[in-house]
C-alpha cells in the first residue's frame, strides 16, 4: 500500500473564525498546517502517492505542496459530503488505500498500525479513540473481538469510540455512488443533516455483509474543529516537539549569550540570537533570523517561528506558538498561539489566537477567568458547545485592529476584517467585516483656582 487519499473539502464554518479566508486544513497548529502533518506522517511511512481532496481554497493547498512531488491536490467545487470528495478521487487511486480528514493530525506509529492491520487481512479498518467526553458530540461506533459492531450519528449515550482514519479496500468506490446522505442509526427525536458522510456508506456496507475491522490508537489524535480545538492540539504538540529535544541545537550563525539563562534544550535556526539577560524556562524551538533579546522570558515548551522579534521583558507563557514575521515587546503578555505577522507592541495580555496580519493596539488585555469561576458558555452557529476550558480563551480573526485598552471578555470570538475600537469592553462575539467602538458622553463644567478657595 502506497497511496493515500486525504480529504480537504470541508467549509470549516465551525472553526469560524478561522477558515473565512483559508481552507480549514490549513489553519497552523505548532506552527505548521494541520493537514502537513499528515503528509508528513505518509511520507515517513513511505507512501508515493498522495492524494488531497479540497474545496473551498484549493489553490492555497496546491502551492503549499507544489514541491511535493508526492501530492497531488484535486478541487471538489461543490462539496455535498466527505463520501462523494472521495468519490472526486476516484481516477486517481489505483489500488487499496488510506483515508485521512485533513482537519484531524494522527500520529505516525498509529497510521503504521492501521496500515499493517489492513494488509494483515485486507479488510476494510478504522483506526478508532474512546470518546472520553460526550457521545452525541461525535460520529461514533461500538467495537467487538476487533471489528466495529455499529456507527452511530451523534447517539445520545450508544457510541464509545470515535474515527480517526480509515485503510479501505478500493471496491469501496463502487459503493460511493449510493451514499444516502442520511444517517441511518440515529436516535429517535434527534436530526441529522442532509449530507454524504463517509461513514454513512460504510454503515451500509456492513449492512451488506462487508465487515469493517478496527485498530484502537495508541497515541491521542487531535479533530480540529472548533476554535479551541487549536488551542489544545497546539499545546499537546508543544510540548511532544519539544520534549524530543535532548541538547542544544544550533544552526550557521545561531548565538546564545552568556548572561541568558536556558534552563532546558533548545533548537535555533540560522542567524537566531538568544540576547542580554533572556530567561527560557524550558525547552525551545525557533525558527531562522529570530531576536530574543532584552530581557524576554519564555516559557517551557514554546515554539517561534521565522524572522520574529520577542524582548523588552515580555513574558510568553508555557505552550504557547508564535508564527513567522512577529513581534512581542515591550511589557507584552502572551499566552497562546499567535500567526503570521502578529504585532503585540505595548503592555498587552493575551490568552488565546489571533489570526494573520494583526496589530493589538498598546493595553489590550482579555480576560482568561469568570467572576463566577465557571466555564464560559460557547455558541457555534447558535449552538451550545461543551469544551475542555480551552473555549474559555479568546479568539480574534485575521487582519484586525484593537485600539488603545479595549478588553476582550473570555470566551469572545472575533471575525476577520474587523476592528475593536479604543475602550471597548467586548461581552459578545463580533462578526466579520465590523468596526465596534465606544461612544463617549462628556460633560464640561468651569474649573479654576476659585474652586480650591482662591
Amino acid at each position: 500500500m502506497k497511496t493515500a487519499v486525504i480529504l480537504c473539502a470541508g467549509k470549516g464554518t465551525k472553526l469560524w473564525p478561522y477558515a473565512q479566508i483559508r481552507n480549514k486544513v490549513m489553519m497552523p497548529v505548532s506552527n505548521k498546517p494541520i493537514v502537513s502533518f499528515a503528509v508528513d506522517s505518509l511520507t515517513q511511512l513511505g507512501f508515493d502517492k498522495i492524494v488531497l481532496v479540497a474545496g473551498p481554497f484549493s489553490d492555497e493547498v496546491r502551492a503549499y505542496f507544489r514541491d511535493c512531488a508526492a501530492v497531488r491536490v484535486l478541487t471538489d467545487d461543490a462539496p455535498k459530503g466527505a463520501a462523494y470528495s472521495l468519490l472526486r478521487a476516484k481516477d486517481d487511486v489505483d489500488e487499496d488505500f488510506l483515508l485521512l480528514y485533513g482537519d484531524t493530525i494522527v500520529d505516525t506509529d498509529d497510521l503504521r498500525r492501521l496500515r499493517d492491520a489492513f494488509l494483515s487481512t485486507r479488510e476494510n479498518t478504522a483506526l478508532v479513540g474512546a470518546i472520553e467526553d460526550r457521545s452525541s458530540e461525535h460520529i461514533g461506533c461500538t467495537l467487538e473481538d476487533g471489528s466495529v459492531t455499529g456507527i452511530y450519528g451523534h447517539s445520545r449515550d450508544e457510541s464509545t469510540h470515535r474515527f480517526a482514519a480509515f485503510a479501505l479496500r478500493r471496491e469501496i468506490f463502487d459503493a460511493l455512488p449510493f451514499n444516502g446522505c442520511r444517517f441511518p442509526s440515529t436516535d429517535v427525536g434527534m436530526m441529522t443533516p442532509v449530507e454524504g458522510y463517509l461513514e454513512i456508506t460504510l454503515a451500509d456496507e456492513m449492512q451488506r455483509g462487508t465487515p469493517l475491522r478496527c485498530v484502537t490508537a495508541a497515541s491521542e489524535f487531535f479533530d480540529i474543529d472548533r476554535p479551541w480545538d487549536i488551542l489544545y492540539a497546539n499545546t499537546v504538540i508543544n510540548k511532544k516537539r519539544c520534549a524530543a529535544l535532548t541538547q542544544n541545537e544550533l544552526a550557521e550563525g545561531a548565538t546564545i549569550d552568556p548572561t541568558a539563562v536556558v534552563k532546558g534544550f533548545v533548537r535555533l535556526g540560522r542567524n537566531t540570537r538568544i540576547g542580554h539577560g533572556v530567561i527560557i524556562e524550558g525547552n525551545l524551538i525557533a525558527g531562522d533570523d529570530c531576536e530574543i533579546v532584552r530581557g524576554a522570558i519564555i516559557g517551557e515548551n514554546v515554539v517561534i517561528g521565522n524572522r520574529s522579534k520577542v524582548g523588552n521583558c515580555c513574558y510568553v507563557a508555557p505552550c504557547s506558538t508564535i508564527g513567522s514575521e512577529c513581534i512581542v515587546s515591550h511589557a507584552a503578555e502572551l499566552d497562546g498561539m499567535i500567526l503570521n505577522r502578529v504585532y503585540l507592541y505595548h503592555y498587552m495580555e493575551w490568552n488565546g489566537v489571533i489570526g494573520e496580519n494583526t496589530d493589538l493596539g498598546a493595553a489590550t488585555v482579555c480576560g482568561s477567568l469568570r467572576f463566577d469561576d465557571s466555564i464560559t458558555l460557547q455558541r457555534v452557529k447558535g449552538r451550545r458547545e461543551f469544551h475542555n476550558g480551552f473555549g474559555d480563551a479568546v479568539f480574534l480573526g485575521d487582519y484586525c485592529r484593537t485600539g488603545v485598552n479595549a478588553i476582550f471578555m473570555p470566551g469572545v470570538k472575533v471575525g476577520v476584517y474587523s476592528v475593536v475600537g479604543a475602550g471597548v469592553v467586548l461581552t459578545r462575539d463580533v462578526p466579520d467585516n465590523t468596526l465596534i467602538y465606544a461612544e463617549q458622553k462628556l460633560t464640561e463644567k468651569p474649573w479654576g483656582p476659585e474652586k480650591y478657595g482662591w
